[in-house]
């Protein structure tokens, strides 16, 4: 049977079990866009700028397991992308995206519109492709879509010219892949697994820092059996959050940077790490010649590239999470560490910074946190963008649901949230969906309002407003003697704008409202937008200094209540 390319393109995502895509139509994809009109079990959505796109692919990828997928025309379409495949990449996500290119006789002419964008990606995609020949289409889709989510998952690029999307071929989709040079490790080496047995038997302060690994492979209960097995107390990378319930008594939260003081003590005080699906990377660490000074480490990762590149380590495994954690939990027997979880639970007593809230007669940004925690009662997922409003959602809600904690780990991406709560919606449209937004944030992207609305998303979003670059103004008040060059930031009266892409909204400035204002936005169909002006000058605690050993931790100073 021939088809045309775009033809062929759509048949090939059908095969794949795509039923959603999203994008932004332009010149050099107009062949495409002609015929997915052909296809009505390919869901499209419009988002407003190209950078949406890739976004809500990507969370819509983390929600669901599945490969996300977004379309962009050639030059500025498929360059607006490079942020959110960067992001998608440094965070291992599962994604395929398709680019318009010119025709192949203008390629390298300075054609309108033309960009290498095979090129430009070569860094921040796991791979890409540029089909010169339309035979080769079905074959490069079967092979794109297996690449992005095998092994280490990643963003996949496939940019198509516009006259391979016209042209005719005969349409076969292969059954199998044939890439010899591919072959991604998924079981752990038999010898490796039964040293680290060895190393949990014999450990007396060990501890596990579950990475996002945990979260993209869905070993939740095997985590869960190995730590309740051998009773170690469970820490986790930003990423890592809602890959262990945070309700169980061996949940110490997260590490790093803004970590909790108990997981950034067990670490430096611990003689075992077990890090399972965890890279390592520099605001999980801190400096690394003083990270587990006194530990042994069991890294267990499916990328070996990993393994070894920040932190020296004694036992590598390389596997697929849940596929080496099976085998591991077949070797081991209950064991007890109670001398070590006492002081682990002495430590949150004494350090509660993170943890509790203080007295305030203003609007605390963590308070509208745990607020939204109280009135979904943990049933919801969380997306947030990047800054301080990222860390409060990350501290002061609680996460017992899996994977309910989507953020921009490794590129820390301002303007993902809005996008990213659409995509997850989509993904979930049964499900409650928070997105938690900084006032500077959210206005990079603030433009997919009009997707939501659009698609009568139901997503619900918080902007904590403090009228700062919160974030970096924290660093410039703590390191940089309260210069704040460049961070006192305008906002629009963002009541306004809701009304104006018909989203019904409030302002919220006293304490005493925000729950009932909480309440009424989940009670309301629909997308819902709550503007919280919160203390303007609030600070993230705990924090370790730019260049700190994780140890080395500033605690919220005490305050008079306001």
């Amino acid at each position: 049977m021939k088809l045309t390319g775009a033809q062929i393109l759509c048949e090939s995502l059908l095969k794949e079990g795509v039923d959603v895509v999203f994008g932004y139509p332009g010149g050099q994809v107009l062949p495409l866009y002609h015929t997915l009109t052909q296809y009505p079990q390919l869901r499209h959505i419009l988002v407003r700028h190209e950078q949406g796109a890739v976004h809500a692919a990507d969370a819509y990828a983390r929600v669901t397991g599945r490969v996300g997928v977004c379309f962009a025309t050639s030059g500025p379409g498929a360059t607006n992308l490079i942020t959110g495949l960067a992001n998608a990449y440094m965070d291992s996500i599962p994604m395929v995206a398709v680019t318009g290119q010119v025709p192949r006789a203008m390629i390298g002419r300075d054609a309108f519109q033309e960009s290498d964008i095979t090129g430009i990606t070569i860094p921040i995609t796991k791979h890409n492709y540029l089909v010169m020949d339309v035979a080769d289409l079905a074959k490069t889709v079967k092979e794109a879509f297996y690449i992005a989510s095998t092994g280490r998952p990643g963003p996949v690029l496939i940019d198509l010219p516009r006259d391979i999307q016209q042209e005719c071929a005969e349409f076969h989709f292969p059954a199998r892949v044939n890439l010899p040079g591919y072959k991604p490790t998924l079981g752990g080496n038999p010898l490796q697994i039964k040293k680290a047995v060895k190393l949990l038997g014999e450990a007396k302060k060990p501890v596990i820092i579950a990475g996002h690994g945990v979260r993209i492979s869905r070993a939740y209960k095997e985590l869960k059996f190995l730590a309740e097995t051998l009773q170690i107390p469970v820490l986790t990378t930003l990423l890592g959050i809602s890959g262990f319930p945070e309700s169980n008594p061996l949940s110490f939260g997260m590490i790093g940077m803004h970590g909790l003081a108990p997981a950034n003590m067990a670490i430096t005080n611990s003689d075992l790490v077990v890090a399972i699906g965890m890279r390592f990377d520099d605001r999980a660490t801190g400096k690394i010649s003083s990270f587990a000074p006194h530990a042994k480490v069991i890294h267990i990762d499916i990328d070996p590239a990993e393994i070894g590149k920040n932190v020296a380590v004694d036992v590598p495994i390389v596997g697929d999470v849940k596929t080496v954690l099976v085998e591991l939990n077949k070797e081991i027997g209950p064991v007890r560490h109670d001398e070590w979880l006492t002081q682990l639970s002495d430590w949150k007593k004494q350090y509660p910074s993170g943890i509790d809230i203080r007295e305030s007669e203003t609007i605390l940004p963590q308070y509208v946190i745990r607020k939204i925690w109280e009135a979904t009662k943990g049933n919801a997922t969380v997306v947030t963008g990047v800054g301080q409003h990222q860390m409060f959602a990350a501290l002061h809600y609680y996460y017992d649901k899996p994977n309910s904690y989507i953020t921009s780990g490794g590129l820390g991406t301002m303007g993902f949230e809005l996008p990213a709560a659409f995509g997850a919606q989509v993904g979930l449209p049964d499900e409650t969906i928070w997105c938690i937004a900084g006032d500077g944030s959210i206005q990079m992207t603030i433009q997919e309002l009009g997707t939501i609305r659009q698609e009568n998303s139901p997503v619900k979003i918080a902007i904590l407003n403090n009228g700062f670059l919160g974030m970096v103004r924290q660093w410039q008040e703590l390191f940089y003697q309260h210069n704040y060059s460049s961070t006192p930031l305008w906002c629009p009266d963002f009541i306004k704008i809701a009304e104006a892409y018909g989203i019904p909204a409030q302002n919220v400035t006293r304490k005493e409202d925000v729950g009932a204002a909480i309440k009424k936005a989940m009670e309301t169909e629909g997308p819902y937008i709550l503007n919280f002006v919160v203390e303007p000058e609030e600070n993230v605690y705990p924090m370790v200094p730019p260049g700190a050993g994780i140890d080395q931790i500033l605690h919220e100073p005490l305050k008079e209540a306001c």
